[in-house]
């Protein structure tokens, strides 16, 4: 991925899980500081979007973006 393409890049709701950790490679990273993935107990489908896993687990959308989408720029 370029960087012009990454800088246009965002994350947003309806982004599945993988399409987020190939869109970044500390994506998994903030998922797991909310407690999402990386243990077999919150383990989390790659296929779902994140607002799924965030409505599945009780985490605010807008919050989990807004740390996803501090990744793009920095």
């Amino acid at each position: 991925m370029t960087e012009n393409t990454q800088e246009k890049s965002r994350f947003v709701a309806d982004m599945s899980v993988g399409d987020a950790m190939k869109l970044h490679e500390d994506a998994a990273l903030v998922f797991s500081s909310y407690h999402l993935g990386g243990c077999s107990h919150c383990a989390i489908n790659s296929m779902e979007t994140i607002e799924q896993v965030c409505q599945g687990y009780g985490v605010p959308v807008d919050q989990l973006l807004d740390s996803l989408n501090n990744l793009l720029e920095n």
